[in-house]
This record gives C-alpha cells, sequence and structure tokens, in this order.
C-alpha cells in the first residue's frame, strides 16, 4: 500500500485550488485517479483539496473514499442517500469547495489531471476565467454512440443560442467568479454542458486525444445518454415546442387541402372518395402527429413540475469532519 502523507491541520486551511469529483461505483478507479491528481496538483505548488462526491455508490467507493480522508488532510467527501445524478453531485462539490480556483473531474481517468497545472496558468494570468477541455475524436467508443453524440451536438448549435462545443467534457477549472455565477443559477434540471457556456466569460479550450477508462466500467448507458441529451435540449431550448405547432399548422393545411381536392372531384367528375384502407392511414399519422406534440408539451411540463416542488438537489447522508 501507498504510504500517503500524514494528516496536517496546516494544509487544510484555505486551500487555493480545490478538486471537485463525483463518484458512482468508482471503488476501482480512485486509487489511480488520486495518483495522478496529487502528482498533477502537487506540481502547481499551491495548497489544494479533493473533494469526492459519493453518489450512493453501490459498491465499495464509500469504503475507499473514508481511507484516504483519514490519511490524507486534503481529501473530503460527501456521500448521498441514494443516487442522485452526476449533476447533483457536481454542485454538491462546487458548493463545498473553498478553493480560489476550482477544477471539476470524473474519477474515471478519461480526463489527464496533468493538463491541471497548463488550466491553472491560463485561468491564473487574468486573461481567461475558465479553462475548459474537449476530445478531439472518439477512439474506442462505439460507432453507433459517436454517431449520435456529434449528431446531438450538431442538433443543440441549430436550436440554442448557446456555443456548446462538440466533444466538450466536464473537466474544468474556473475562478472564483466563473464559478459563484454558476451557483446563483437555482435550477433543479441541471445540464452542465450547456450551463458553462450560458454564464458566459472568457474561456480557453484545452483538447486532447480521447482516453478509455483505466478501471471499472462506465455507468453511462446509451439510453440514458439519450434521456440526458433531451434533458439538454429541454433545459436549453424551446424550439421543440415551436416544431409541434408547425406540424400543428401543416397539418390543418393538408386537411384544408384534402377537403377542397375531395369536393372539386366530386363536383368534377362525380366520384365518391373511396378506400378504408387510405382512411385508416390517414387517421394513424394525425394521430402520431398529436400524441409527437403532446409529447412535447409533456416534457416541458414535467420539468416545470419538478422545478416547482423545490425540492432539495440532492441528501447528504455522511460526510467528512473537515467539510
Amino acid at each position: 500500500m501507498t504510504n500517503y502523507p500524514a494528516r496536517n491541520s496546516a494544509d487544510a486551511t484555505a486551500p487555493n485550488i480545490s478538486l471537485v469529483v463525483p463518484c458512482y461505483n468508482e471503488e476501482e478507479a480512485i486509487p489511480v485517479f488520486y495518483e495522478e491528481a496529487v502528482k498533477a496538483l502537487a506540481a502547481v505548488g499551491e495548497r489544494f483539496e479533493l473533494i469526492f462526491v459519493d453518489d450512493g455508490s453501490k459498491d465499495g467507493t464509500l469504503s475507499v473514499l473514508r481511507m484516504f480522508a483519514g490519511r490524507d488532510d486534503r481529501v473530503r467527501y460527501l456521500s448521498f442517500s441514494r443516487n442522485f445524478g452526476k449533476e447533483a453531485a457536481m454542485l454538491a462539490g462546487l458548493q463545498a469547495a473553498r478553493g480560489e480556483y476550482v477544477v471539476t473531474v470524473d474519477a474515471d481517468g478519461q480526463d489527464p489531471p496533468s493538463l491541471i497545472p497548463q488550466m491553472l496558468e491560463c485561468v491564473a494570468s487574468g486573461e481567461y476565467d475558465c479553462a475548459a477541455s474537449r476530445r478531439v475524436n472518439r477512439v474506442g467508443e462505439p460507432p453507433v454512440r459517436s454517431f449520435f453524440a456529434r449528431g446531438f451536438y450538431s442538433l443543440m448549435k441549430r436550436i440554442t443560442d448557446i456555443e456548446i462545443i462538440d466533444g466538450a467534457r466536464d473537466f474544468r477549472l474556473m475562478n472564483r467568479r466563473y464559478l459563484d455565477a454558476l451557483l446563483e443559477l437555482p435550477e433543479r434540471n441541471r445540464f452542465s454542458k450547456g450551463i458553462f457556456p450560458w454564464v458566459g466569460f472568457a474561456t480557453k479550450w484545452f483538447e486532447y486525444e480521447n482516453i478509455e477508462r483505466k478501471e471499472g466500467k462506465t455507468k453511462w448507458s446509451f439510453w440514458k445518454l439519450f434521456l440526458y441529451s433531451l434533458d439538454g435540449i429541454i433545459a436549453f431550448s424551446s424550439k421543440p415546442l415551436a416544431v409541434a405547432s408547425v406540424f400543428g399548422v401543416l397539418m390543418f393545411l393538408a386537411a384544408i387541402s384534402s377537403i377542397i381536392f375531395v369536393i372539386v372531384r366530386k363536383l368534377v367528375w362525380g366520384d365518391a372518395v373511396s378506400g378504408w384502407a387510405s382512411t385508416v392511414c390517414v387517421i394513424l399519422f394525425c394521430s402520431g402527429i398529436q400524441l409527437f406534440t403532446i409529447g412535447v408539451l409533456g416534457s416541458y411540463m414535467a420539468k416545470t413540475y419538478n422545478e416547482v416542488k423545490r425540492r432539495p438537489h440532492y441528501i447528504i447522508r455522511e460526510k467528512s469532519r473537515w467539510i
């Protein structure tokens, strides 16, 4: 077992850098991540803290965090009463961060902590308020998943007023001014990839090749990513409502045209319109459009319903004594 730094009260006061790490069933990945993160942060030469947020993990993640917190006074942790989702975990970590500069990063090893010194230098210069990262490729990712991911980013560019960069990661370093702006947003339905660019400020992008997970398995299935993308669309665009309205207008015009056609055909040729099959097809088509538009409206209403209930973003079951 590696010998971790002994607890030192001086290191636990006024850190200059806070590293926020959401975790869900990352028992295997945390030790490897810890080693790399500490090495990168030590190279900076500033006081730092690592804030791990256990998002209701079902494995031994919490036990590992307890161990690290007991051996290294720079490690702090929060543990949720259940799984509230990555967005809630990130928010909890950001709210607990004390540093002048705050970094959000995943524990799966796909975000290289070695970039932190460069990102800090960029933001500390005062020219930028945030240093963000993006993958330049998706090597190792299933082709279908990559295809839909690119389609999602392309769609978001067309239907939103914010710029969501293709391949953008949640790995970013921000100053306190940027962080305070993020924490002023009270919404329950959070979509960080949209919230980050929405607050504005000057952002410097760092690019790197895709890094495959080193330990453990991904928790993001295709279905979860699909639902997450829908959350992003609903949270930052009202265009789907406009699309539903357009469908309604088009169907109305099609109905008027069909009525005129039937009347003209009857008057000119005297033929009655026959055929139950075509009638059924039209009914099914119109019903499908109606259900689609109702579904769009229902999605927005459901998000509004969740907002007005004003339930807490998360519930903390346990936290380290340093928080």
